[in-house]
């Protein structure tokens, strides 16, 4: 019996045979029989051999293919510790172009591995959970009676328990709510985040316990869940059960008992909490059986077979019996709207921004933007691969010619050079693994996540790097593969090599990374114009130097308002103070028989001075008309334009949607100029403002002066904490609020910014590699020109003139995709720039510069060299 062979011998021995007349099956008997041993000695190989076989036999046509017979003979372990030898020496040789070919490749593909993560995270979301596939939210969608439609993943307390006892096919329910409270910590105060959630929360999502049973953690009203974090800061131990818990829940301090620690929310949870607490404490201190007020989020689980739609057709019937009084009441109340229950899986809520109220959604355009952005530089860093592998391949004509003549046969040079670029590839990921995790804390910020290196051990993940690196490797090799080894050695050996037609692919490519890298640009340009306009516009107040602060027990106690005002107002310092409404309050108003949907807004006669309104008609509230407080509104010029009125001062407002309101009716008696209440995305909206005492407050506004703003600040938390004690003290600048509505934006105007650079840059490396090849393609043209008089100014102009108009080109293929993008982006703003074609000229002039700057270097070389040396080869 012929020796046992190494599995690599074993592999050639296969693959010889497939160019041999021998059938598969005599093939396949042989080796058993040789490697018999072998095979015992590795168990499950029979099985993998059998598939193998089935696998070669769909390759029969292609058995005599002698590339297969190239393929054996490069797995000998001699040839490719021949070929990786002649790899490294080629890099050692050419150390400049290596690295930055190299470099290239690695910020491509480290662009792509973080991408990975991100597009990972974002589709990953609430995977952990069991059934996943049988949950789904309660969706909300409202019809006003004039078309305008509102889309809730909201509901009220009632619909949970109401869907559950009358349809079958939902097995049971969750609902939660979040909530900011005060946690009294022996004498300190701080606030915490809570959630809200049915006893039964544990048990139908898969949120681990460390300690504690999640069937009855919830079942107490007075029970309180905890995560380890939470334990260790008012604890120092994750030891907890039962140790007592004081929170103040509507002005009461409320001692809750401590009966489970949570390991905490994955990073990828829709639901996030820190601290948990029974939702049937809010049914007790704040019952609500109106199906119409949606403020909270509520999951079902459905049986396995049943089918969505038809239990949304029974919600239907359902919402229609049990909310029947509630609906006709408000049809003789003059509401037009109607109000359709549905279902949305739950799987598909992060990335779904139809529904307002989602926690943690998240707009999927986000993820096609990094997608794009990343796959458009990794295309790139393979275009400049190509260019760089031809560039280099006139300085190895004679390697190549001399291979063939001694009988080196074009697929082994084939593999020969694919072998080269696996090789770069293979550190190009090495190194791009490296500056991923570099780069990960920045883009942590950037992107909002906190995203880890270890997130690529997940089997996908692997497989999807695995799938990148052949096809890097493969696509970036492949066509100098072709090209190189198709040399014509008597050519190459008498240096008089040229390549064919006039080099269309690389010039295409360079076109067509141009027209990213400018696309980029002129979106980067677009995007800082509109974030600097929406920061820098006039909001039609002043909001620098304004302070808001919350106070929930202030909400419904007049006297505690009026009292803090008081003090406040006193202050050195303090300007103005005003209360106002927590939050806002939208209903349907009848005006004339006219129906629209407007913001209330309850404040005092010190709110317009506060905010520094303009009053453009009529008159401000005043303590001077005792009757302003009952029967007197101010509105905006939104509000007026809606009505269709020209001489708003003394018209009455038939009908608003305040509750125990009934049909009082109220007089205008003045009119603010326009202003933005909320961000400049929103369009400003209808907007009424009262002075009804009834309505509850809780916010204050404090206009501070200019100077000595921290003395100020402290003098306010005085006496705040002097009247309230034992409340948590925070405040607000209503500038950095606005700010923050922006900061989506802002994040990713530094991400397309990032991604400008990498691309303009990779492309430049780009140009600068077939720069290069031109260069060596013309190098007895440009000795020939320098002897004949031509003067390096010349040869400089000879060689970028070709290039400068390739680089033009792509600007105009870039400007018309480009516009269109802007354009489309800028719709989703109500108040937004104009497209300025400044902003185009300007970043065709910078990428034009910057590309001719990467052609000087080479050119520059080219037209200071020796024309003997050139000349001498010929």
């Amino acid at each position: 019996m012929k020796p046992t062979p190494q599995p690599a011998r074993w592999i050639v021995f296969l693959l010889e045979h497939l160019a041999s007349p021998e059938s598969l099956e005599e093939v396949q008997g042989d080796l058993i029989e040789l490697h018999a041993t072998w095979v015992v000695k590795y168990g499950g190989l029979l099985a993998a051999w059998k598939y193998f076989c089935t696998v070669l036999t769909l390759l029969r046509p292609l058995r005599k293919a002698r590339i297969l017979l190239s393929a054996a003979s490069i797995l000998n372990l001699k040839m490719l510790h021949h070929y990786f030898n002649v790899v490294f020496r080629n890099i050692s040789r050419r150390k400049a172009f290596s690295i930055v070919n190299i470099a290239g490749l690695s910020l491509g593909l480290t662009c792509c591995l973080l991408i990975f993560l991100y597009v990972k995270d974002e589709l990953s979301y609430d995977r952990f959970h069991t059934n996943i596939d049988q949950f789904y939210q309660l969706t909300c969608h409202r019809i006003e009676g004039d078309g305008t439609e509102e889309k809730f993943a909201l509901a009220a307390m009632v619909q949970g328990p109401a869907f559950k006892s009358e349809i079958p096919e939902i097995q049971t329910f969750v609902r939660t709510k979040k909530d900011q409270l005060v946690v009294k910590n022996n004498n300190d105060l701080f606030r915490e985040d809570v959630l809200w959630a049915d006893d039964n929360f544990f048990s139908v999502f898969s949120f681990p316990l460390a300690s504690g049973n999640p069937e009855n953690s919830l079942s107490d009203m007075h029970s309180i869940v905890l995560t380890e974090e939470i334990a260790l800061k008012y604890f120092g131990t994750t030891d907890v059960l039962g140790k007592p818990m004081t929170l103040q829940v509507d002005g009461d301090f409320t001692t809750f008992m401590v009966s489970a620690v949570a390991k905490g929310s994955p990073q990828n949870s829709t639901i996030k909490f820190k601290v948990l607490l029974p939702f049937s404490f809010l049914e007790e201190t704040r019952p609500d059986n109106g199906w119409h007020w949606v403020s909270f989020p509520t999951y079902f689980v459905l049986a396995p077979q049943a089918d969505p739609q038809a239990v949304a057709a029974k919600m239907k019937d359902v919402y229609q019996t049990q909310a029947r009084a509630e609906i006709d009441e408000m049809v003789t109340m003059g509401y037009a709207n109607t109000t359709v229950w549905g279902l949305q899986p739950f799987s598909e809520m992060h990335l779904n921004t139809e529904f307002r109220g989602t926690p943690e959604g998240s707009n999927p355009i986000y993820s096609y933007i990094l997608s794009g952005i990343a796959l458009f530089i990794l295309l790139i860093a393979c275009i400049n691969f190509i260019n760089f592998s031809i560039a280099q391949s006139l300085r190895r004509s004679k390697e190549i010619g001399i291979r063939k003549v001694i009988g080196g046969q074009r697929n082994e040079l084939a593999l020969q050079f694919l072998s080269e670029s696996f090789s770069l590839c293979f550190i190009a990921f090495l190194i791009a693994m490296v500056m991923t995790e570099l780069a990960l804390p920045t883009f942590n910020e950037l992107s909002d996540k906190e995203l880890s290196l270890r997130y690529l051990l997940d089997s996908r993940l692997v497989i999807g790097a695995i799938v990148l690196f052949f096809a890097t490797g493969f696509g970036a090799g492949i066509y100098p593969a072709l090209v190189l080894s198709g040399f014509n050695p008597v050519k190459a050996l008498t240096n008089r090599l040229q390549f064919s037609g006039k080099n269309y692919l690389s010039r295409n490519l360079v076109v067509a990374q141009f027209s990213l890298a400018t696309f980029l640009i002129i979106a980067t340009l677009f995007i800082y114009a509109q974030f600097d306009f929406i920061t820098r516009k006039d909001l039609g107040y002043n909001d620098r130097h304004l302070v808001e602060i919350i106070n929930s027990r202030a909400a419904m106690d007049m006297t505690l308002t009026r009292t803090l005002k008081t003090e406040l107002a006193r202050l050195q310092g303090v300007e103005n103070v005003a209360p106002k409404n927590i939050g806002r309050f939208q209903g349907p108003t009848q005006v004339e028989g006219k129906e629209f949907q407007a913001t209330y807004e309850r404040v005092d006669e010190d709110y317009v001075p506060t905010m520094q309104l303009e009053v453009l008609m009529g008159r401000n509230f005043s303590k001077d008309f005792p009757s302003d407080s009952v029967d007197a509104v101010l509105v905006n010029q939104a509000f007026v334009r809606e009505a269709g009125w020209k001489d708003p001062i003394g018209k009455t407002v038939d009908r608003m949607n305040i509750p125990g309101w009934g049909n009082k009716k109220v007089t205008v008696v003045g009119v603010v100029k326009d202003y933005h209440f909320e961000s400049l995305k929103e369009k400003i909206k209808p907007e009424l403002f009262t002075y009804e005492p009834k309505l509850p407050l809780g916010k204050f506004l404090i206009r501070i002066g200019a100077d000595h703003v921290q003395k100020t600040l402290t003098s306010v938390e005085a006496v705040f904490l002097k009247m309230f004690p034992y409340d948590s003290y925070q405040y607000t600048f209503r500038d950095e609020m606005n700010r923050r509505h922006y900061q989506a934006e802002n994040r990713w105007k530094q991400i397309i910014t990032i991604g400008a650079v990498l691309a303009i840059f990779i492309s430049c490396i780009g140009l600068f590699g077939l720069t290069a090849l031109t260069a060596e393609r013309r190098t007895k043209e440009i000795g020939l020109r320098k002897v004949m008089g031509a003067s390096a100014t010349q040869i400089v102009g000879l060689i970028s003139g070709d290039f400068i108009k390739l680089v033009a080109i792509s600007f105009i293929v870039a400007v018309p995709v480009v516009w269109y993008s802007i354009f489309l982006w800028l719709q989703t703003f109500a108040y937004r720039i104009d497209i300025n074609p400044w902003f185009f000229a300007f970043a065709g002039g910078v990428t034009l510069l910057i590309a001719f700057l990467t052609i000087a270097t080479q050119a520059v070389r080219a037209a200071l060299s020796n024309p003997v040396k050139s000349l001498k080869s010929e």
